[in-house]
C-alpha cells in the first residue's frame, strides 16, 4: 500500500483517539465538578442550614418513612422544604431508619442533627412516679392526670384492665412502684404492663431467697403481707420487725388486727376517721374479725417491704403501736402493749 494511503488511514484514527480522550477528561472534570457542587450543597444544607431559632416539638407517627416524616415536619414548621432532608437521608443511607415518636429539637440545630435524631430514636421522654403504698385507684388517678399518657375513649374497668394484662383477679399489689419513663402517647396498658413485669421479676427473685420457716405459702401471700407492711411502716428501720410480728401472729393463729386492711375494705366509704364500729364490722379485709391474711394485697408494696415480708426479723414481739414520730413501740405481751398504748396513744384508741 502506498505510504500516502497509510498516512491517510492512520491520521484520522489518532485524531479520533485524542478526541475520545479529551471527551473522557471533559466528562471526568464535569463529574468532579458536579460531585464538588453536590458535596458543597450537602455541607451547606446539613451542617450550615439551621432549623427553627426556638426549641421545637414534633411527632413522627408509626410506620412513616423519611419522605412522609419530612412532610410532617414541614407542616409543623420544622422544615422550610421537605425535599432536601429526603435527599440527605438517601445520600447517607439513613432514609430507611426513621423511628416513630415525639421529638424535641434544640434551637439552631442543623439538618444533619435533625436526621441523626430521628434515625437514632432520640425521642422526648415523659415520666411518671408511682409511690410505694399507693393503691390501684391512686395509680389510675395519676395516669388519668398525666397529659402524656394516651387514654382509651371508653373507660376500662379495673377487672377489664387486669384481663387485658392476662392477670387473674385484681391488679392490686401486682404492679411495682417506681419512676417510669415513656414516650409521649404511650397507653395506660403499655405502662402498667411494664410495672407488672417489674413486680413479677422482683417477686420471683425475693421468693426464691425467702427465709426458711416464713408463714407464707405462695408468692401471692408474700405480696399481701408486703402490702400490709408497706402501709404499717412509718420508719424504714421497723420493717423487718413489723414483719416478724405478723409472722409470729400467723404462726400461732392470732388475728393480724391491722388497721390498714380495715380501711382498704371500707373503700371510698372511708372518710379519714377509723371508728370502733369499723373494726367490728365484718368485711373480707377486716383482720380484726377474720383470721389470716386478707384475700388480696391492699396496696403496691415496694422492694424493701417485699423483702421484709420474706426476710422477717426474729423477734418475740406480738404487738406494736405508733409512737407518733414515725417509729413503733414493740411489745411481747398484751400488758406491755396496753401500757405502750396509754403512753403513746393517749386514749385515742386501741393499738395492734
Amino acid at each position: 500500500m502506498p505510504s500516502s494511503w497509510r498516512r491517510w488511514l492512520v491520521t484520522p484514527r489518532r485524531q479520533r483517539g485524542r478526541l475520545a480522550r479529551a471527551f473522557l477528561w471533559l466528562l471526568l472534570a464535569a463529574g468532579v465538578a458536579l460531585a464538588i457542587a453536590g458535596a458543597t450543597a450537602l455541607y451547606l444544607f446539613a451542617w450550615r442550614t439551621t432549623l427553627p431559632a426556638i426549641p421545637t416539638e414534633f411527632t413522627i407517627a408509626e410506620g412513616k418513612g423519611l419522605r412522609a416524616a419530612a412532610n410532617e415536619m414541614k407542616r409543623a414548621g420544622v422544615l422550610g422544604q421537605a425535599l432536601p432532608l429526603v435527599v440527605l437521608g438517601r445520600l447517607t443511607g439513613a432514609d430507611t431508619r426513621v423511628r416513630a415518636g415525639r421529638y424535641e429539637l434544640d434551637a439552631g440545630a442543623s439538618a444533619w442533627e435533625l436526621l441523626q435524631k430521628i434515625t437514632s430514636g432520640d425521642v422526648t421522654l415523659s415520666g411518671i412516679t408511682f409511690v410505694e403504698g399507693w393503691t390501684l385507684r391512686q395509680w389510675r388517678a395519676a395516669i388519668a392526670a398525666n397529659p402524656d399518657i394516651r387514654r382509651e375513649s371508653i373507660p376500662v374497668s379495673d377487672a377489664d384492665l387486669a384481663r387485658s394484662l392476662s392477670v387473674e383477679g385484681s391488679l392490686e399489689g401486682r404492679l411495682f412502684p417506681d419512676t417510669y419513663l415513656f414516650t409521649r402517647g404511650s397507653s395506660e396498658r403499655a405502662l402498667l404492663a411494664r410495672a407488672l413485669l417489674a413486680m413479677d421479676r422482683h417477686l420471683e427473685r425475693e421468693w426464691a431467697a425467702r427465709a426458711p420457716g416464713v408463714q407464707l405459702r405462695t408468692p401471692q401471700e408474700a405480696l399481701v403481707l408486703a402490702s400490709i407492711i408497706e402501709k404499717e411502716t412509718g420508719s424504714a428501720a421497723d420493717r423487718g420487725r413489723i414483719s416478724g410480728v405478723f409472722h409470729n401472729r400467723l404462726r400461732i393463729g392470732m388475728r393480724l388486727q391491722t388497721d390498714p386492711t380495715v380501711i382498704y375494705g371500707l373503700g371510698e366509704a372511708f372518710d379519714g376517721d377509723l371508728r370502733r364500729r369499723d373494726l367490728t364490722t365484718d368485711t373480707p379485709y377486716n383482720t380484726y374479725t377474720r383470721n389470716g391474711l386478707p384475700p388480696t394485697p391492699i396496696a403496691m408494696p415496694g422492694l424493701a417491704s417485699l423483702r421484709a415480708a420474706l426476710q422477717p426479723e426474729t423477734t418475740r414481739a406480738l404487738y406494736f403501736v405508733a409512737r407518733g414520730d414515725g417509729s413503733s413501740e414493740f411489745s411481747d405481751t398484751l400488758a406491755e402493749h396496753n401500757s405502750a398504748v396509754r403512753k403513746y396513744q393517749l386514749g385515742r384508741g386501741a393499738g395492734r
